[in-house]
């Protein structure tokens, strides 16, 4: 009798001890490239299977993948390896191979003997980015408990067993794809890989591959809404839609429950701690995130005092899990990152007696595009670079897909904004390019030089409403 298939990509097909063979192949030359115990590789890929098989090599020599995203361009990618200084590069992107040497990975790799040996569990298993308010990406340190505790929980959290199926189409190099691709092998669910996103390929496995429960980050979501065809395609295998990254829209939601019959669930999670909440997967209460998951504690603190509140009371969320990351680099970012071994989310929400988590507000200031977490310090820093511009405050606004990336930008010569967003564009990812330039007068900021972030959205959104210009 064959052995099952555990993972599928185009045509391709995967068992378990494929993967596993192929890993240790990879393996064997990577060690040759003196990889070994505590060495960080820096892993550039598209969504394929061999990124798995990077991953699992790297993870047999003992040592630590550094993620890094396929829509980075170059300044972004030498940010990232000045700060985690990897040894090694495996990937298939040109931006890291012009960084450092890299095995591609469409190399033919030979069969090599490397067989795995004892994993510590408090050692680095991957290193994956978060942006902070403040500059560039910091790297989020996952050990090996972290990581296996993450995926303990996100397992339980979705109710997933071997029989289930799953498509993934959300970067690897991000924690929900990650986590998703990691708790299915695990698990022994079978899972299909696509290289990006595409509607009507998304529905079409669904319907072909017989999937049971699909993520879906708000754009993915929008375009489930508005597909045509939607009714056409027979997605009775599916135990549920996970809403994932951004608030759930109840509109776009209802409209795709109403025209499929397949209800959504929603969680909450960070790439610092990536499973917090999960909502039941019979009853959603989707105006929530959900109820804390086994092995989480919750609190909701005074943004003040750090005094913990009652049922109902706004609050920062603070999350206690062995799930959190082991910290940050650079190092001196973690401590602030904790209060008393709470983990500090940096959302402000409240907990309702019977533990659904709601969130209202964000204590800190990213924006989130498309599932993505932007830092406004980083378009900032950039803007700050042209020769015409004397001041400038980024900030997000609503949007269907998640918010919309504003600029506000006072100049000391003339300067066409679509000029500015290019130079943005040339040095940052796609989902950080500013959907609009404002040229203003002055940036208004407290005595201590804090934007009003909040003043200089309002101003946008009031001009939004008037003019309907922002879409």
């Amino acid at each position: 009798m064959s052995e099952p298939m555990a993972l599928a990509f185009g045509e391709r097909q995967y068992s378990l001890a494929d993967l596993d063979a192929l890993a240790e192949a990879m393996a064997a030359t990577l060690r040759r490239r003196g990889v070994g115990p505590s060495s960080r590789v820096a892993v550039m890929s598209s969504n394929r299977p061999e990124f798995v098989i990077a991953l699992q090599a790297i993870w047999r020599l003992g040592g630590a993948a550094v993620l890094l995203s396929p829509a980075w361009k170059q300044a972004e990618v030498g940010h990232a390896l000045s700060l985690t200084r990897p040894m090694s590069a495996v990937g298939d992107h040109p931006a890291l191979a012009e960084a450092m040497p890299m095995l591609h990975l469409d190399e033919p790799i030979a069969p090599g003997n490397c067989p795995a040996g004892p994993v510590d569990p408090a050692a680095d298993a991957v290193l994956v980015f978060s942006s902070g308010t403040t500059g560039m990406p910091k790297a989020v340190r996952h050990t090996h408990a972290s990581l296996a505790a993450a995926v303990r929980q996100w397992r339980g959290a979705l109710g997933l067993t071997p029989a289930d199926r799953l498509q993934v189409m959300t970067p690897p190099s991000h924690i929900l794809g990650l986590l998703n691709i990691v708790t299915a092998l695990d698990t022994g669910a079978w899972i299909r890989l696509h290289p990006r996103f595409d509607i009507d390929t998304m529905l079409r496995h669904i319907e072909a591959d017989r999937i049971t429960l699909d993520m879906a980050v708000a754009p993915i979501a929008l375009a489930l809404a508005a597909h045509p065809g939607l009714e056409t395609h027979d997605l009775s295998s599916l135990r549920y839609l996970m809403w994932c990254a951004t608030p759930v829209t109840a509109s776009v939601a209802d409209a795709v429950t109403a025209r499929t019959g397949v209800p959504w669930v929603t969680a909450y999670g960070a790439s610092e701690l990536p499973v917090i909440t999960c909502n039941d997967l019979s009853a959603a209460r989707l105006d929530t995130v959900g109820r804390a998951v086994d092995g989480v504690d919750i609190r909701v603190v005074d943004t003040e005092t750090g005094t913990p509140l009652g049922a109902g009371q706004d609050g920062e969320i603070q999350v206690r899990s062995a799930a959190a990351m082991a910290g940050y680099l650079p190092e001196d970012a973690t401590a602030e990152a904790f209060s008393d071994g709470w983990y500090r989310t940096g959302d402000i929400g409240s907990c309702d007696a019977d533990g659904y988590l709601r969130i209202t507000d964000r204590a800190r200031e990213m924006i989130k595009v498309r599932g993505f977490q932007v830092a406004p310090a980083e378009i900032e820093a950039v803007l700050h670079g042209h020769p015409a511009v004397e001041d400038c405050a980024v900030f997000g606004v609503p949007a269907p897909d998640g918010e919309a990336i504003i600029a506000a930008v006072r100049v000391s010569s003339p300067v066409e904004p679509d000029d500015l967003i290019t130079v943005v564009a040339d040095r940052l990812a796609s989902y950080k390019r500013p959907r609009r330039v404002v040229i203003v007068d002055e940036i208004p900021r407290l005595p201590s030089g804090k934007v009003l972030r909040r003043v200089l959205r309002e101003r946008a959104m009031s001009a939004c409403a008037k003019s309907r210009e922002i879409r």
